[in-house]
C-alpha cells in the first residue's frame, strides 16, 4: 500500500526547493523562449513579452527538468528545449482561452486581448504553437513530437468538450475529468514524461512520471476550480467567480446539485441557462456551495490525486529529486499563487 502524504505543509515551500532543485536551467528556459519568439514584427514583440513577463509559476517547465533531473539526465540542452515547449503550448491556450472566456484579467493584470484584441491575441497564440512545434521538430525524437502534438490535441478536444456542456448542471462528474484531464492534466503529463524519454527510461519508468504529473494536473484543476468560488482577486491573480459567470459548471457546481434540494437546483439550473448572471445570483450560489460543503469535497477528491501522485514516484529509488518532487504535489492544494 502507498503512503499517503499530509497536505498542511508551509505553503510554497516545496515548489521553491524544485526551482532551486534545477538551479538556473530555469532562467535558461525563459532566454531561449524569448529567443525563439523573437520577430521583426513590432506587434508580436510587444504582444509576447507583455504577456510572458506577466508572471506565472512555470510549473510545466519546472516539471519537466525535475524529471529530467530525477531520471539522471545531465549532459546537452534538451531538457531546457522541451521544458520551454510546454510553457509555450500552455501560454498559447491562455491566449486563446482569454478570448474565448472574454478574460479581463490574467495573473492580476489586463489580459492581451483587452489591450490588443482579439483578432491580434489569437494570431499570437498560434505563433507561440508554431515556434513550439519548430523547437519539437529540431528536437528530432519522434517519440517526443508524437507526444507533444497529441497533446495540444487534447487540450483543444478539451476546451471544445466544456463548451458543448456549458450550463448543463447535470454534468457528470465523470465529464468534468475528462474536460480536465484533457485541458490541464494532460500537459502536465507530458511535461513529466520527456524527462524520463530524454533520458532513454524504460516504459514503466516513463509511465511513471506520467502518471505523477497527470494526476498533479487533475489536483491542480479542481483547486482552482474551487478558489474561483471562495478566493480572492489578490490571492487567486483573476477575478473570482469568473466561471460561474462563463456558465462553467464546474466541480464545487456538480457537488452541489448532487445535494441541493429540489427548489435548490431549479435555481441553479435556471440562472446557468441565462446569457448572463449576476453578482447578487454569484452571492446566493456561495452560500448554497458552503451549506453544502462543496469546496471541502472538491479537496478531498483532489487530495485523492494527490496521493495518486506522489507514491507514482515510488519505483524510483530514494534521492533528493524524489524527495522534493513528491513533496511537490501537495503544491497545487496549498499554493497561494
Amino acid at each position: 500500500m502507498g503512503s499517503v502524504i499530509p497536505l498542511k505543509k508551509e505553503i510554497d515551500n516545496s515548489y521553491i526547493e524544485l526551482k532551486n532543485l534545477v538551479g538556473n536551467k530555469l532562467d535558461r528556459v525563459s532566454q531561449q523562449i524569448k529567443h525563439k519568439l523573437a520577430s521583426e514584427i513590432n506587434l508580436i514583440q510587444k504582444m509576447t513579452s507583455y504577456h510572458l513577463e506577466s508572471g506565472g509559476k512555470r510549473i510545466r517547465p519546472l516539471l519537466t527538468l525535475g524529471s529530467a533531473k530525477l531520471c539522471g539526465y545531465i549532459n546537452g540542452s534538451r531538457d531546457i528545449n522541451l521544458a520551454a515547449c510546454t510553457e509555450l503550448i500552455h501560454n498559447a491556450t491562455l491566449l486563446h482561452d482569454d478570448v474565448i472566456d472574454n478574460s479581463d484579467l490574467r495573473r492580476g493584470i489586463k489580459t492581451s486581448n483587452t489591450i490588443w484584441g482579439n483578432q491580434s491575441t489569437i494570431l499570437v497564440g498560434d505563433y507561440l504553437l508554431s515556434r513550439c512545434f519548430e523547437m519539437m521538430v529540431e528536437d528530432g525524437s519522434q517519440e517526443i513530437l508524437k507526444l507533444l502534438s497529441s497533446t495540444s490535441s487534447k487540450i483543444a478536444q478539451g476546451e471544445i468538450l466544456q463548451l458543448e456542456y456549458k450550463g448543463e448542471i447535470d454534468i457528470l462528474e465523470e465529464t468534468y475529468f475528462d474536460i480536465i484531464n484533457a485541458k490541464t492534466a494532460a500537459l502536465f503529463a507530458a511535461a513529466t514524461r520527456i524527462g524520463a524519454c530524454i533520458a532513454n527510461k524504460n516504459k514503466k519508468e516513463k509511465d511513471a512520471l506520467e502518471s505523477y504529473g497527470r494526476n498533479i494536473g487533475l489536483a491542480f484543476q479542481i483547486a482552482d476550480d474551487a478558489l474561483d468560488y471562495y478566493s480572492t482577486k489578490t490571492i487567486f491573480g483573476k477575478e473570482i467567480g469568473k466561471d460561474f459567470y462563463e456558465g462553467k459548471v464546474t466541480l464545487p457546481i456538480i457537488f452541489l446539485c448532487q445535494k441541493a434540494n429540489p427548489q435548490e437546483k431549479i435555481f441553479l439550473e435556471k440562472i446557468f441557462k441565462k446569457k448572463n448572471r449576476s453578482k447578487l445570483e454569484f452571492s446566493e450560489t456561495q452560500n448554497l456551495i458552503k451549506k453544502y460543503n462543496s469546496i471541502d469535497s472538491c479537496f478531498k477528491r483532489a487530495e485523492h490525486f494527490v496521493n495518486i501522485s506522489y507514491n507514482a514516484l515510488n519505483i524510483f529509488s530514494p534521492s533528493k529529486e524524489k524527495t522534493i518532487l513528491q513533496n511537490l504535489t501537495s503544491f497545487s492544494l496549498e499554493r497561494s499563487f
